[in-house]
């Protein structure tokens, strides 16, 4: 078992111990080292560098610190060459060079400095030969580093060494971290407020070669380097037994899990970071709170969840643990064995169907794009759709005996269902409509995951009418077990993805119905359904939605929410699936003719009955129409999908006179030899340009005020201009 040495700086230049045949006399950086790289100027160094010096001045203001280990060579001359902690002892070398000249001490008591030197090149050993001698003049405006560099000691091209440059950035910034702490000197020195433990390398067994290996020159460590040594230094303090588990599963296990993810450089850090952020913020949900104002910084990271400030740090620990020791039971094809297993991104027999998800890895989506480094915040193509389906699938990873396929299948599909129409409601803003909702969401995930139920008393979450509906359909599923793969695959339509109760449980004789109604022509269906009655939803009270070849409209009208008229559309659709019992374009065809025919027969011509009858009035954009409250002979057909736009219209006059719509007046008119012509609830009015009428044709109308003649083909019979 090697002997390890604990001590500050100054007491390793002192160190002995005659049973082991060790002393130390010199401290020398070789040449076959890498510079001195803390000073550097990019920004992960700098953030490194404000962390270290954060730490260090805590520390020497309070309880003190131990800079783990540091290991080294001692030669026969008792010169120590550091293998691991350079960069610590170049920067305690600095912090003990300005603390005594700070405190304007005799040059004898700090002489141990001397024996601190580099060989990477002359320059960097005489440059810290020299700066022990200068006593810099404090409290000026000049920058130390300024003063350093106009000494006549210092040649310009010592600003070309980059272990010089970050020398004399860090005394810079040492000053600016300690100008105003009064006694460093005794802080340091007496009070010993830093330390680390040095073990000898030979007594590791460790050989040249590994040497040489570690110390490739020039090679800076990455960030992933600085992170790991940052995050097994943190959990250090939690269990030392801990810390040395976790330190081996991050450079076997893990790696070897991750390894199947990684990237065209082969490697596997970012895929790490990327999934200890994904950890992280489940953290910050379950404990009910949002990330939204808070640092996505790695070390930020590491002190808030894992720090000695918090008392769930080893609850914390234990779950990243898990979640990344959870996905190792399916083998090294997570996609196929396990998310292939149960979802789809199409629909298929006994998988949910995923929306706006292109991609079942979800695993694989959050290693690789979990983090945006532009806005230093959960990716947006990473969605919260995403995020709450792989946490599912976490769950069911975390607790997988307690759970048979076939429940999985059912509870995955529940989880899905809800997200898949819960848009508005999955965020993490504390500003929005009911609060950060993730917490309760991800609660609810679980319970549904682990437990197979809907909890009512967890506050809101998922959308609350598909949370009835899922509901039902569990106890539905209890009862119908021979029609599940019917409501299964009614549920996965495009049109529905996952909401169905525009259909209804009632009518599951109609679930197969539905699916084949979809085949047919979209422009006849909307067609059929007008002939049962005013299928359209409205939209803030005046926009109105009907179906049309885009399918969007289709799922804006069949499926629940703010818009007025669900159950009058639900009617018309039932309505229309009862009908018949098989469905093509032929049937619709003959529901089409009959319904005009009957009309014409009757002569009663309801707007209906044009909208049916002239394809016109369906231009078959977004299915979106306004209709004037007082009568829908006065409707006006929407080009856009939200507003009225030059390429509006109104539809009785385009059957009339298509050529001649006024533009400027957003198609509400005809303008024609100086003219307007306008439709209105029973007539038809030409005006001039000053507005005063020029004649009308009257539309007979019934004491309903349903026409009883065709108004266009009387007006293509006898125009009014």
């Amino acid at each position: 078992m090697a002997n390890s040495y604990l001590c500050s700086f100054d007491e390793l230049f002192m160190l002995t111990d005659v049973e082991e045949s060790l002393e130390i006399k010199q401290v020398v950086i070789p040449i076959i080292q890498r510079d001195y790289a803390q000073g550097r100027k990019n920004e992960e160094v700098k953030k490194i560098r404000d962390r270290f010096l954060n730490s260090l001045f805590n520390a020497v203001n309070g309880d003190g610190i131990c800079l783990d280990f540091i290991y080294g060579d001692i030669d026969k001359n008792c010169r120590l060459t550091p293998l691991d902690g350079q960069q610590r002892l170049t920067t305690l070398f600095l912090l003990y060079w300005y603390s005594a000249k700070k405190a304007n001490l005799d040059s004898s008591e700090y002489l141990f400095l001397r024996n601190f030197t580099y060989e990477t090149r002359y320059s960097s050993r005489d440059f810290c030969r020299e700066l022990i001698d200068f006593s810099p003049v404090f409290n000026v405006v000049d920058a130390l580093s300024d003063q350093i560099i106009n000494q006549s000691w210092f040649p310009l091209d010592w600003k070309n060494d980059p272990t010089i440059s970050s020398m004399l950035v860090m005394i810079d910034e040492l000053n600016k971290v300690f100008e105003n702490v009064s006694d460093l000197w005794e802080k340091l020195n007496a009070g010993k407020k830093i330390k680390f433990y040095f073990l000898p390398i030979k007594n590791m067994g460790l050989t040249d070669e590994l040497y040489i290996k570690m110390n490739s020159r020039g090679k800076p460590l990455t960030p992933f380097e600085h992170f790991k040594a940052e995050f097994e230094r943190q959990i250090g303090t939690i269990s030392k037994d801990k810390s040395k588990e976790i330190e081996s599963k991050i450079d076997l296990n893990w790696t070897d899990f991750l390894w199947n993810y990684r990237n065209d450089d082969g490697l596997t850090d970012t895929l790490f970071l990327n999934y200890f952020k994904y950890i992280c913020d489940v953290i910050c949900y379950e404990e009910k709170h949002s990330p939204q104002n808070r640092s996505y910084d790695d070390f930020d990271l590491i002190n808030e969840y894992f720090g000695a400030s918090n008392s769930n740090r080893e609850k914390h620990l234990l779950f990243l643990e898990k979640a990344f020791d959870c996905w190792n039971q399916f083998g090294s094809n997570l996609k196929v064995d396990l998310f292939d297993k149960f979802v789809s991104i199409r629909s298929e027999d006994n998988k949910s169907k995923l929306v706006n998800i292109n991609n079942t890895d979800l695993l694989k989506d959050c290693l690789t794009s979990y983090y945006d480094n532009y806005s230093e915040r959960r990716s947006r193509s990473f969605t919260f759709a995403k995020f709450i389906l792989l946490y599912a699938f976490m769950q069911y990873a975390l607790n997988k005996p307690l759970i048979t396929d076939s429940q999985m299948s059912e509870r995955i599909r529940i989880v899905n269902n809800l997200i898949s129409n819960s848009n508005d409601e999955m965020n993490d803003s504390e500003n929005r409509v009911g609060g950060n909702r993730l917490p309760s969401i991800l609660e609810q995930t679980k319970s549904i995951i682990i437990n197979g139920r809907i909890v009512d008393n967890i506050s809101i979450n998922f959308n609350s009418t598909q949370l009835e509906e899922e509901k039902a359909k569990i106890a539905w599923r209890l009862n119908h077990p021979t029609q599940i793969y019917s409501l299964n695959k009614l549920e996965d339509h495009d049109l529905l993805n996952g909401q169905i109760s525009v259909v209804g449980l009632e009518n599951d004789v109609l679930f197969d119905r539905f699916t084949e109604l979809f085949t047919c022509n979209k422009d006849k269906i909307s067609c059929a359904l007008l002939t049962f009655g005013d299928y359209s939803r409205v939209e803030r009270n005046w926009r109105y939605s009907f179906g049309a070849t885009d399918s969007q409209s289709w799922k804006m009208i069949f499926h629940q929410s703010s818009a007025a008229r669900f159950d009058e559309t639900k009617n018309c659709l039932v309505q229309l699936l009862s009908s018949s019992t098989t469905f093509n374009n032929q049937v619709l065809d003959g529901l089409i003719n009959n319904y005009i025919t009957n009309c014409e027969t009757n002569l009663l011509f309801e707007w209906r009955y044009y909208f049916v009858k002239y394809s016109v009035f369906r231009p078959n954009r977004y299915g979106k129409y306004y209709i004037k409250t007082d009568s829908k002979y006065c409707m006006f057909a929407l080009w856009t999908p939200q507003q009225m736009s030059q390429n509006a219209f109104q539809p009785y006059l385009k059957a009339i006179d298509a050529a001649h719509l006024d533009r400027d007046n957003l198609g509400q008119r005809l303008l024609k030899n100086n003219q307007y012509l306008y439709c209105e609830k029973d007539k038809f009015v030409l005006k001039d340009l000053a507005g005063t009428v020029i004649n009308t044709l009257q539309i007979s109308q019934d004491s309903n005020h349903i026409d009883t003649e065709d108004r266009i083909a009387k007006y293509l019979s006898s125009p009014l201009v």
